[in-house]
């Protein structure tokens, strides 16, 4: 018998929206090769994570893939950073 694997995607991402109940829209960043130059090129990608305490703007958080919550949600809190030097 194999036994599945239950790891979970942990995914660092920066607070762009906090104006729901309980969700926070957060923004994942990550570099990836361009496919003819290869050139490092910023892929951003949005995700809708579950949250009980509210989140300021700009704050950076560590997500944790989970059961569906919700139509978008898919992700939770699991620890807050420090704000993005942006």
């Amino acid at each position: 018998m194999s036994s599945k694997s239950t790891e979970r995607k942990l995914v660092k991402a920066t607070v762009v929206s906090n104006k729901m109940d309980k969700t926070v829209v957060l923004r994942g960043e990550r570099m990836v090769p361009h496919p003819i130059y290869g050139k490092n090129v910023k892929k951003y990608k949005k995700y809708y994570a579950h949250c009980e305490t509210p989140l300021e703007v700009g704050l950076e958080v560590e997500i944790k893939e989970v059961r569906p919550l919700s139509k978008l949600k898919r992700y939770i809190v699991v620890s807050k950073e420090k704000n993005s030097s942006k």
